[in-house]
Formats: C-alpha cells, structure tokens, sequence
C-alpha cells in the first residue's frame, strides 16, 4: 500500500519522499530503493531509535521537509483512498492556513474522533472522541498537507500530532479539512487490507479499461506493470476484479477471483484456487491448493493440496 501512495504523490510532482521506521528498516529500505529511479523521485529513511508517535518524525525529518518553502503531505501509511492529491494541493493553497486534514463520512460517528468545523467554512472548530451525541459524520482520513512552519510546533521527542499539534493550530485557526470524495480505508489489520484491496480494484474502473489497466497491487504500476483482468484466460478462469503482474507464472486450470492480487514474479501451481486474497512478489503457490482471505507474504510457499482461508498470513521463508 505504501508504493500505491508513493506512485500517487509521484505521479502530481512530488520529487522527495521521507519514509519514517523503526522496526526492521532495512528491509524497508532493500525494498523502497529499487523504486527511485523508475519513478524519478529519492526515497530518504528516517529512522527512530525510539517510537515518536505521529508528530515527532517530523521533526526527526526536518531538514528535508524545511528546505523551502513548499508545503508537503503527510500520510498514514495503512490508508487507501484514490489519493487526490492534486485537489489537496490546490485546496490548501486557497484557504492559506497552516494546515489541511482530509476527513471522510462514516456510518457510525460514535467509533470515532469527529472533526467539527466552523459553520460555513472549512476551518476547524474542534475535534471530539466518540460522540455520545451526534456533532457530525467526517474523520479524520490520516492523510494532511502542511506548510514547513508547523515544524515550529513540534520536538523531536515521542508526540502524537491528533491530541497535541491539532488542537494548537485549532486554536491559532490555522487548521482545515477537505472532504474526500470515493471509498477511504484504514487497512491496519488483514482483514482490512484485503477489504481494501477489493475497494480499490473497484476503483480501477474509474480509470481504464481492465484489458490494459496498469497498475500494481504491491508495487508502482511503472515499476511492476500489472494488469487488471476481469475476463477468463485460455489457460486458467477469472472471476471478477483481478490484478496479475505480467511475470506471475499462472498454472493450467486455475480459478482466480474475485479481489486477487498477484505480484511480480509469482508462481501459481496447477488447479489452485484463489479469492479475496494478495499474493505478494516472489511467492509460490503449489498445485491444487485452496487460498481463500489470505495474505501470502514475499517470498512464502504454500505446498500442494493447501487449504487456507480465514485471514491467514504468511511471510517470508514460510
């Protein structure tokens, strides 16, 4: 999901790119580097010795983000929306505030910390964590456009950028919120993350015809040019919204669909079926197994006669 936010701010000019880890970087960073140059832009790591919430990597990162005066994005990593990122730009150049949060309608108000605004305005009033009684129906999206001065407000020591930075720029009025049009989801959890892959093939439909759609579930399309099928192969049959990198080796007999994904440089066995599920580079799938609400992780093998399902995971060397 990453790469489908890097190719997006990519894709409206975006050059730097500062990707805030702590666990594991380097496998962040042996997997994000190979994208600069397909996508012309420079991927730069920092890295926290210690969690800082969602406020201090800014800090950490402040070198990059203060080199001029060019307002820049922040983004919730486990989000996935269409991305209007041009729109954005030219919403947080209209209202000249501080700051620019991207809020989304929710059903049920009440799981959530709801944004309130000025009547008639974009600016923010306040923020309020789960209502008991109903003041609105729009979130906060996870994804913000900010002006380098808000690095004045905050320290590079653990911080949360909802609870600390938000109310102050409320209270200075320096903070507003553009409603997202089209689906939003937080894809933290499996679960999640496979409902939202099936919103976003959905989405695709917006774009191109499935024939020659190229995007990527797991990489840049520029990088792993997939292709979006929703018609049956000679060799094997697709039900539904599918996405299959053109290096996927795809067995005889296969059943894929709906809301499958297949990386670069799969193998898929014979007879296997596949729904609901992502299969990420390099993976392998043997003969007549079953994937059903699955993640199989870079690298995985699943063996022959395999049943999964039940929002299984697996990753590397498995």
């Amino acid at each position: 999901m990453i790469l489908h936010q890097i190719e997006a701010l990519a894709a409206v000019g975006v050059k730097d790119i500062v990707l805030a880890v702590n666990y594991r970087p380097e496998v962040m960073v042996a997997n994000m580097k190979e994208y600069e140059e397909v996508l012309g832009i420079k991927i730069s790591f920092s890295v926290e010795t210690e969690p800082l919430g969602t406020a201090g990597p800014l800090a950490l990162a402040r070198e990059i983000l203060a080199k001029d005066d060019e307002p820049f994005f922040v983004l919730n990593s486990d989000v996935i929306c269409e991305f209007p990122f041009q729109e954005l730009i030219d919403y947080h150049n209209a209202h000249g505030g501080e700051g620019t949060i991207l809020v989304t309608k929710v059903d049920e108000p009440s799981k959530y910390g709801v944004v309130v605004t000025i009547p008639g305005t974009s600016q923010i009033e306040r923020f309020v964590e789960k209502p008991v009684d109903f003041v609105g129906n729009r979130i906060n999206a996870g994804i913000y456009m900010f002006k380098p001065s808000i690095l004045n407000r905050i320290q590079p020591v653990p911080t949360s950028i909802e609870k600390e930075t938000f109310p102050a720029m409320v209270q200075d009025g320096e903070l507003h919120c553009m409603d997202l049009e089209g689906f939003w989801m937080d894809v933290g959890q499996p679960r999640d993350y496979l409902t939202g892959i099936g919103l976003y093939l959905k989405s695709l439909d917006k774009t191109t015809p499935a024939s020659n759609q190229a995007q990527s579930a797991n990489a840049p399309p520029s990088a792993h040019p997939q292709k979006r099928i929703n018609a049956s192969h000679g060799d094997y049959t697709i039900n539904g919204n599918v996405l299959i990198d053109p290096t996927a080796q795809i067995g005889r007999n296969c059943v894929i669909g709906p809301n499958v994904t297949i990386g670069a440089n799969c193998v898929i066995g014979e007879g296997v079926r596949l729904t609901r599920s992502a299969i990420f580079e390099g993976a392998k799938i043997k003969s007549h197994s079953w994937i059903n609400n699955s993640i199989i992780g870079w690298r995985a093998v699943v063996g022959s006669w395999v049943r999964m399902e039940g929002t299984s995971v697996l990753g590397d060397d498995v």
